[in-house]
């Protein structure tokens, strides 16, 4: 049987995208909010954000990072990545990302 790693976002960018140099490629990495609008058990209205690390990898599916910067809404498709690293004092530190395999600028005056 096969396994899916599979996310798909719909939101806005949170930051100007960071782009470095990996060999011959590129990589943009920024954050993107998503948020969800509730009520609480008060039926009082409320709205949590969450925020989601994606990586972009300049190459086969994704040709340019033109258009992306902060405030700009994108969808995009990718997989979960989770990563370990030991930060400055030797102490390990985990973190996840989003690695996009599509991704689309989109109008939000307009279905995306």
């Amino acid at each position: 049987m096969q396994t899916i790693n599979k996310i798909e976002i719909l939101g806005r960018i949170g930051m100007e995208p960071r782009i470095s140099t990996a060999g011959t490629s590129q990589i943009a990495r920024f954050s993107v909010a998503t948020n969800e609008v509730f009520r609480d058990r008060t039926g009082t209205i409320k709205e949590d954000t969450t925020w989601h690390n994606v990586a972009v990898w300049q190459g086969k599916t994704i040709s340019s990072f033109d258009g992306l910067r902060k405030g700009v809404w994108v969808h995009i498709v990718g997989r979960i990545r989770n990563a370990k690293y030991k930060d400055s004092q030797g102490d390990d530190k985990f973190f996840s990302e989003v690695v996009a395999t599509q991704i689309k600028v989109c109008d939000p005056q307009e279905a995306c």
